[in-house]
């Protein structure tokens, strides 16, 4: 390795270090995308999935190469290094490469419609914020169309994982106890607190355990939030314009031009 400077480029990753704050974007390889997959001079979208949007195997479609497909998905799975509100489309649009049909590609082009409008988003650090590290929980029962499976999906504003985060700030000295996580179900949040394991919930047990274990050993502290105040719907389901702006700009992910 050797010293260039101040790092403002790595492994597709723009870095810009400012005195407020860093920003990291990847615009560079977002055009580089929309180039590769001739959609460079696409027409521009607000969201990158319709909220009516409900993607099936859709065994009676058009079949088409699955080549070009899975090479899109890869590009934009990279992508979502510093676009996370394209999380919840790509893993979606990703479940469906083995049995590609026409319908899966259409909807997937759109998610690159939406980049061509965002090339220059990507996540803002700011510098003086607070070292409190808060977690948020959410999940969308029985989601997937095809199995009835949960989409689940978390975020941490110090990072991904919170026990992870928490060792890692323990070997900078910061030892933190009743990390918050937020949750806007109710009953999920009861049963953590609760000892008594009823039958009916005898499937979520391992979890269940696991939860509450941390709860009484102080790493976590679950508490309510509203579904309006929930970060992780983004991650979860396709939402609306306003609710999807309102959730970017809570998790920090803003057009650099607005960065002040």
């Amino acid at each position: 390795m050797s010293m260039m400077g101040e790092l403002n480029y790595f492994l597709g990753l723009q870095i810009k270090q400012l005195s407020h704050g860093t920003f990291l974007s990847q615009t560079k390889y977002c055009k580089e995308s929309l180039k590769k997959f001739d959609m460079e001079n696409c027409k521009e979208i607000l969201i990158p999935m319709a909220t009516n949007c409900h993607l099936d195997s859709d065994e009676k479609g058009t079949s088409v190469d699955q080549t070009k497909y899975r090479g899109l998905i890869g590009s934009l799975l990279y992508l979502t290094a510093s676009s996370l509100d394209i999380m919840f489309s790509v893993c979606l649009c990703a479940r469906f490469q083995s049995n590609l049909k026409e319908s899966h590609f259409t909807t997937t082009k759109r998610i690159l419609k939406y980049l061509q409008g965002t090339t220059n988003v990507g996540l803002w650090y700011p510098s003086k914020v607070s070292l409190n590290l808060v977690g948020y929980s959410n999940s969308n029962f029985a989601g997937c169309k095809i199995h009835r499976k949960n989409t689940s999906g978390t975020c941490h504003l110090l990072g991904s994982q919170s026990l992870w985060i928490k060792q890692q700030l323990s070997d900078f000295g910061l030892n933190l106890s009743k990390i918050p996580l937020l949750c806007d179900n109710t009953s999920a949040t009861n049963l953590t607190k609760n000892p008594i394991q009823h039958s009916r919930t005898k499937h979520i047990e391992i979890r269940h355990h696991f939860i509450r274990d941390h709860v009484n050993n102080g790493d976590y502290e679950i508490q309510f939030v509203s579904t309006e105040n929930q970060l992780t719907d983004l991650f979860t389901k396709s939402l609306n314009k306003e609710k999807f702006n309102f959730l970017q700009n809570e998790l920090g992910i803003i057009d650099f031009k607005f960065v002040k």
